[in-house]
């Protein structure tokens, strides 16, 4: 393997999980020591609870300090922000205080914004992608659609120009549903694995959405896709967000396996 092949960094969409002890965090361990667990099996984290809400700086700095020097957090942009079109000034300005310590700590490496199904390729969307760029100037940025319309042959020369990325996703191939189309839109590629769970994709059958195990087929189809974009972008991201019960530490630790086997830089 080469020193300067391009890196690519597989994780999971949060890490707070409850019935991940046992499958992924030995029994007993503490919700307080669960980051510090999960740094000594993956050196990158995509952060979800922002999503949910801002927290204090405080809450950032803890977990910045469970976690290595060269580990690496991306952070999801709250709700307010993607399902609510927020935007006033100072919900940015906090949001940007809030990530300062991982940027202090030299682990900051972007954001996520993800959308729902309901933000569609429509002229207002477009602005909101726009105002969100302007809103968060220099930062990396990754886009993640839910949504069909978007699958537009101008999508990928239109995020370039913004200098957005593009986060690739797998998920149920459903009509309307964003199919797992690879376009690199920035220096960085990112991937979100979400599972493929049709029958409960949109609340049918009383189960999660993301309770879903990939089997090794499954993510063998993503390695040649991974390949290549390893090969265009200075680093690859991939997220697996299937956290039911451990599944997505799980996933990510064989996607890992099966990426070293064809001599790809983990």
């Amino acid at each position: 393997m080469s020193a300067t092949a391009p890196a690519i960094h597989v994780g999971t969409s949060g890490y707070s999980f409850a019935d991940w002890v046992g499958p992924f965090y030995p029994p007993g361990t503490r919700s307080a020591d669960y980051l510090r667990h999960y740094a000594t099996q993956f050196h990158c984290v995509e952060v979800n609870s922002t999503y949910y809400g801002i927290p204090s700086p405080r809450v950032i700095e803890a977990m910045e300090k469970k976690t290595p020097d060269g580990f690496r957090f991306i952070v999801k942009l709250n709700q307010a922000m993607t399902h609510k079109g927020d935007t006033s000034e100072a919900l940015y300005r906090e949001f940007l205080g809030v990530i300062q310590p991982l940027k202090d700590a030299g682990k900051y490496h972007g954001l996520l914004a993800q959308f729902p199904w309901a933000f569609r390729r429509e002229d207002a969307a477009k602005r909101h992608l726009e105002f969100l760029r302007a809103a968060l100037p220099g930062e990396p940025l990754w886009v993640e659609f839910r949504h069909a319309s978007w699958m537009h042959r101008d999508l990928p020369a239109w995020l370039r120009e913004r200098s957005l990325g593009y986060c690739a996703v797998d998920e149920p191939a459903l009509p309307g549903l964003v199919p797992p189309v690879t376009p690199l839109t920035s220096d960085v590629a990112y991937v979100r694995f979400h599972g493929r769970n049709e029958q409960t994709w949109w609340g049918r059958g009383g189960g999660d959405r993301y309770d879903y195990d990939y089997s090794q087929r499954e993510l063998l189809e993503w390695v040649e896709r991974v390949r290549k974009l390893s090969e265009q972008a200075k680093q690859t991201y991939l997220f697996f967000n299937n956290c039911h019960a451990g599944q997505a530490a799980r996933n990510a630790k064989l996607m890992e396996e099966l990426l070293r086997r064809e001599k790809l830089a983990v």
